[in-house]
C-alpha cells in the first residue's frame, strides 16, 4: 500500500516536470517520472532492508527528496549522452 504513495508521488512529479525544465527534445515524457520511479523504487527496497519502518518520517523523506533529485540529474545526463551521441553520428556522416 506505501508503495502506491510512491507511484502517486511520481505522477505529481511527472505533471511538474516540464515547469521546472526538466524536458528535451532528446528523449520522451515520461522519461524523467520513470528515472525518478525507479531510483523511488530501489532507495524504498533498501532502505526497508536496513531496517526503515514504514510509519518512521525517515524512509519518506529519504525517498521523496531523492526521486526529484535523480529525475533532474538523471534527464540531464541523459540529455547530454544523447548531444554526444548524435554529433558523433554527425561527424561520421561527414
Amino acid at each position: 500500500m506505501e508503495f502506491l504513495f510512491i507511484v502517486f508521488y511520481t505522477a505529481v512529479l511527472a505533471l511538474v516536470a516540464p515547469y521546472v525544465k526538466i524536458t528535451s527534445d532528446r528523449y520522451g515524457v515520461l522519461v524523467p517520472p520513470a528515472i525518478g520511479l525507479a531510483t523511488g523504487s530501489v532507495i524504498w527496497i533498501v532502505l526497508t532492508w536496513l531496517g526503515f519502518s514504514y510509519v518512521d518520517g525517515w524512509i519518506w523523506t529519504i525517498v521523496m527528496v531523492s526521486m526529484p533529485i535523480a529525475m533532474f540529474f538523471g534527464a540531464k545526463a541523459l540529455e547530454k549522452k544523447r548531444e554526444q551521441s548524435d554529433n558523433q553520428a554527425l561527424a561520421a556522416t561527414r
